[in-house]
């Protein structure tokens, strides 16, 4: 058990490392296109932001975990290790995008009262309501995704031991 609560905070202290990369990487471009006027071009500019700043995080999130935190199956290549990695990445993606999706284009359009919370939330941080929205749902997809990457990574990458 404490072996794998180590496992888990060291997976957490992963899982930080690469938010920052991530949630970076995804806010400076969501400035960057609302900047330059593409938001008015492309509504859903931020499900594009998403995409870009997954790949980035999934290499550097990859590279770390198979140091720090999984031990790797001997009888796996590194190529078939990193194809179910990103395999299992894209599954991640794929759910935070779906859940972005559902979170800014259905839910918050027609919940009113979350909305408002959203916004009042916000309003602590001095963020704009479009901003304040999409942290919101990119903080409860992370959250979401995080558990799919723990859970199936382990099932799939790490070594079982006797």
């Amino acid at each position: 058990m404490n072996k794998l609560l180590g496992q888990i905070a060291r997976f957490g202290v992963v899982g930080i490392v690469c938010f920052f990369i991530d949630f970076g990487i995804y806010t400076a471009l969501n400035i960057l296109f609302r900047s330059i006027g593409f938001d008015s071009v492309f509504a859903q500019y931020y499900l594009l932001s998403k995409l870009v700043s997954v790949i980035v995080s999934m290499v550097c999130n990859y590279l770390l975990s198979m140091k720090f935190v999984f031990t790797r199956k001997d009888d796996m290549s590194r190529r078939r290790e990193f194809i179910i990695f990103v395999v299992l990445s894209v599954i991640g993606l794929l759910l935070a995008e779906a859940i972005l999706y559902l979170g800014m284009g259905i839910i918050s359009p027609n919940w009113p009262w979350l909305t408002g919370v959203i916004g009042w939330w916000g309003a602590l941080f001095n963020m704009s309501q479009a901003g304040a929205e999409e942290t919101f749902w990119v903080l409860v997809s992370t959250a979401i995704v995080m558990c799919y990457n723990f859970i199936s990574r382990k099932m799939t990458l790490e070594k079982k031991e006797a």
